[in-house]
C-alpha cells in the first residue's frame, strides 16, 4: 500500500508537489495524469526514492523508502528519460537487475525477450526509443516487483507493442497483487488499464476518482419536445452540469442515479429521449469545468517542465 499526505517537493523556487496526498491500494493500477510540469515524474522519483522529500509523508507498507534498501528492491522504476550503463547490452543490464533485485526471474527474462526480439549483443544506447523502451520494460518486469511505477511508459511504442507492455502489466496486477503506477500526458493511453486516476496540474492534485465511478456517475441526454422550452423545464433535475441546446433538440450532461433521472425526464413525455455514455476524456472535461479550469489547458499546458 502506498500512501503520500501533504507530499511537498521544491526544487528553488519552483515547487514540483504542493500538498499532494493519495492512497493507493495493493494489486491496483493507478494511472496519473497532466501535462509536462505537473508533477508526474517528481512524485515517483519522490516514491521511489530518488528525491528526498520536503516536507508532508510518503510511505510503502508503512515504511519510508528514501535510503531504505530492503524497500527499494521490491520496486521498480521505468523513468521518462532512460538510464543504461554504457555500452551495456541488454544481457549485461539483466545482470545488473539480477544483483539489485532478488526476485529477478531468468526465464521470464529470456521469454520475454524471445517474444520481443530485441538484438541480445547491440548496445542498448543504439537502440531506437522505442527499442530503449521496450528493454526497459522487459528487464522491470523480469525483476518481479511488488511496486511497477512507469513515467510515461508508451512514448516511443507503436501500437502493437503498446497494448502488449499493457496486457504484461495488467497480468503482473491479476497474478500476482502487483501495484502498478502509470503516468502519461495522454488520457485515453490510460482509459482501458487503469483502475484509478488522478489528474496533476502544478503539483497539485485536482481531481481523483475511480475509473468505472466516474463513468457510470455522469452520462449524456438527448432530449425534445413539441412545444418550445428552456433549461427551466429541468428545475427538478438538479444534477445538471452542462446545459445546451439547438433548435427543439437540448443536450444535458448528468451527474447522479441514471435511471431516477431518466424516470423523470420520461414523466415529461418528451419527442425524444436519449441516454448515451461520455468517454472517460468527456468525463473529465465536465468535471474540470465544475472546478473552474478548462481540462484541455490543464493537460497541454507546457510551462516549468520538470527537471
Amino acid at each position: 500500500m502506498i500512501e503520500a499526505l501533504k507530499l511537498t517537493k521544491k526544487f528553488g523556487s519552483f515547487t514540483a508537489l504542493d500538498d499532494v496526498s493519495c492512497h493507493i491500494g495493493n494489486g491496483s493500477i493507478y494511472g496519473m495524469v497532466g501535462s509536462n510540469g505537473a508533477g508526474k515524474s517528481t512524485f515517483l522519483r519522490v516514491l521511489s526514492g530518488i528525491y528526498k522529500r520536503d516536507k508532508g509523508q510518503i510511505s510503502i507498507d508503512g515504511q519510508d523508502v528514501y535510503d531504505n534498501p530492503a524497500v527499494k528492491s521490491r520496486m521498480v522504476l521505468v523513468p521518462d528519460e532512460l538510464y543504461f550503463l554504457p555500452g551495456a547490452n541488454i544481457r549485461r543490464m539483466a545482470k545488473l537487475y539480477k544483483a539489485l533485485y532478488p526476485a529477478f526471474d531468468d526465464a521470464r527474462f529470456e521469454q520475454l525477450l524471445k517474444t520481443i526480439q530485441l538484438p541480445e549483443k547491440k548496445p542498448i544506447e543504439e537502440f531506437s526509443k522505442g527499442m530503449k523502451r521496450q528493454a526497459a520494460t522487459i528487464l522491470a518486469l523480469s525483476a518481479r516487483p511488488d511496486y511497477l511505477l512507469f513515467d510515461e511508459t508508451f512514448d516511443g511504442l507503436d501500437p502493437v507493442m503498446r497494448k502488449y507492455v499493457k496486457t504484461l502489466i495488467y497480468n503482473d496486477v491479476a497474478e500476482r497483487n502487483v501495484t502498478a503506477i502509470v503516468t502519461s500526458h495522454s488520457l485515453r493511453e490510460l482509459e482501458d488499464l487503469c483502475d484509478q486516476l488522478v489528474l496533476l496540474h502544478k503539483g497539485g492534485v485536482l481531481l481523483e476518482n475511480d475509473i468505472q465511478h466516474l463513468k457510470t456517475s455522469l452520462f449524456k441526454v438527448q432530449i425534445a419536445f413539441s412545444a418550445e422550452y428552456d433549461i427551466t423545464l429541468f428545475d427538478d433535475i438538479h444534477e445538471i452540469v452542462d446545459y445546451s441546446k439547438t433548435g427543439s433538440v437540448a443536450n444535458l450532461i448528468i451527474q447522479g442515479n441514471q435511471e431516477e433521472v431518466t424516470a423523470r425526464l420520461s414523466s415529461k413525455l418528451p419527442l425524444l429521449l436519449n441516454i448515451l455514455p461520455l468517454s472517460l476524456e468527456e468525463v473529465f472535461t465536465y468535471q474540470m469545468r465544475r472546478l473552474g479550469y478548462r481540462f484541455e489547458d490543464v493537460l497541454e499546458a507546457e510551462e516549468n517542465e520538470e527537471k
